[in-house]
């Protein structure tokens, strides 16, 4: 985000609520420069020695090389002693006295100032705040230090005296939605005369301190672009997609619950990792449980990649991850375990994780955009509402996003429900426009032949008007035999 850091020796703002992790954040800039071999000290007015070592200790830090002035420690007098002057006036004076004597002593190359908030109330009026700000300012000028000024937002609504004074501001933010886990966000609004990533990056406090996800910085792809397939395992399936799905494109699998969609996904996830490929699969919407139970009860020969690490199914928790936190994820599937295809199932589920869903289509066209440019392959599933799959809720309507789109339909045939499947979309390459009929079975799904003898097949209820013939046959169990082996290519 800061393209680096920040630089070295100006003063910062930390603007954020209590509880957003200000005091975490000013702990961590001073333990790395430690590690850099920088001195830090800690100002701590709101604070007590003993609970920021507390708060240390619950990250698993020491606070060795990080010195501590606790300046409401031998700073002020009762009211009998002031005859003229107010004795807020002078608390702040000897206040601000008691810092530059403990900069003079210790020589930090770091320091955090926590919190502005009681100086403003010493302060009293935002004048006279102002010009101690700015008296602080110029002390630290020219003594090779970076500072950091912890703020709690406690100033009046539009006070943005201390952010024209700071050379840089970090806004935290902690977000309470109406269910689910926590959020936080930070926003880096200004650095002077240094370039940055603006807008809101998801992060979270967890153990070792602030965990920030950056948002996708999407780089255009350096390798020339190559007609590469990945099959399906099914030469119907693949003659209906004009030979199978272009590598580095996204592909949606949409359709009414209960007509195919993670078998196809999985289908696929079969097919890439017997290539010798790698495979990344993020179930949303049901248990790990019931993908194994389903993957054996259709015998899908997916179990020994799972073993060996070539495909790793992973079930997220919608309502305990943020957005950026899922996009680094994926970030750290493609780059560091190189996988050739992530699938996301489904669309509906990744939904819910957002805290607004207007901000799907923008969140999920980086995502898209930055696995293209690595050469990844998106499989993504969406659930269309009802039974026949009426259309989804604009909020969710992502269709436009995919390279392609594969439709999955039922329809009624003599007292029947039947399956169909049709590519309804493919931006790299021509594709089928015919309609087949499809059936789970062993292996996954089976795809017939196009079905020429009916009209309006889409609209679930189709009129049969060809010779009579017999559709896709099923055993007693209602299971669909094996498909047949691919055609060789």
């Amino acid at each position: 985000m800061l393209r680096g850091g920040l630089p070295a020796n100006h003063l910062y703002l930390i603007d954020g609520e209590p509880g957003t992790g200000k005091t975490t954040l000013a702990l961590q800039f001073l333990r790395e420069g430690v590690e850099e071999g920088e001195r830090g000290l800690y100002v701590a007015l709101s604070e007590s020695a003993d609970e920021l070592r507390t708060v240390a200790t619950s990250h698993g830090w020491d606070l060795e090389g990080i010195d501590i002035f606790e300046m409401s420690a031998g700073v002020g007098g009762s009211e009998d002693d002031y005859t003229i002057f107010h004795p807020a006036e002078i608390e702040l004076q000897q206040a601000v006295a008691s810092v530059y004597a403990a900069v003079d002593e210790h020589k930090p190359r770091r320091i955090a100032f926590d919190s502005l908030s009681e100086m403003r109330l010493l302060a009293r009026d935002p004048l006279r705040f102002r010009r101690q700000v700015l008296s602080l300012k110029r002390f630290f000028e020219g003594r090779d230090c970076t500072v950091l000024l912890l703020d709690d937002k406690a100033a009046p609504d539009q006070d943005l005296q201390l952010h024209s004074i700071a050379h840089g501001v970090i806004a935290l933010e902690h977000l309470a939605l109406e269910y689910g886990a926590e959020r936080r966000r930070l926003q880096v609004k200004k650095v002077r005369g240094h370039r940055f990533r603006g807008g809101f990056h998801d992060f979270r406090i967890q153990k070792g301190g602030i965990n920030v996800f950056p948002r996708i910085n999407n780089q255009p792809g350096k390798e020339k672009a190559r007609l590469e397939l990945h099959l399906s395992g099914s030469s119907e399936l693949d003659d209906l997609l004009g030979g199978g799905v272009v590598r580095g494109t996204s592909m949606l699998i949409t359709g009414a619950a209960g007509t195919g969609k993670s078998i196809l996904a999985t289908q696929y996830a079969e097919a890439i990792v017997k290539a010798g490929g790698r495979v990344r699969f993020y179930i949303f919407d049901e248990r790990l449980s019931t993908f194994h139970l389903r993957a054996r009860g259709l015998k899908m020969d997916i179990f020994d990649a799972m073993e060996s690490g070539a495909l790793n199914v992973h079930q997220v928790e919608p309502t305990a991850l943020s957005p950026g936190e899922f996009a680094q994820h994926v970030q750290r599937a493609v780059e560091d375990d190189e996988v050739e295809m992530i699938a996301i199932d489904s669309i509906n589920g990744y939904m819910q994780s957002m805290p607004e869903e207007r901000l799907l289509p923008l969140q999920l066209h980086e995502l898209l955009t930055y696995m293209s440019n690595k050469g990844v392959t998106t499989i993504l599933t969406l659930v269309q509402r009802g039974m026949f799959g009426r259309p989804v809720d604009e909020a969710a309507d992502v269709s436009y996003l995919a390279d392609t789109v594969i439709l999955l339909r039922y329809f009624e045939f003599n007292g029947a429900v039947r399956q169909a499947i049709s590519v309804v979309k493919k931006r790299s390459g021509n594709h089928e426009r015919t309609i087949r009929e499809v059936k789970v079975g062993a292996g996954g799904l089976t795809v017939g032949e196009p079905l020429h003898e009916f009209q309006g097949v889409l609209t679930g209820v189709p009129e049969y008007v060809g010779e009579p013939q017999p559709l896709m046959s099923y055993n007693a169990a209602g299971i669909a035999p094996p498909s047949r082996k691919s055609r060789p290519r």
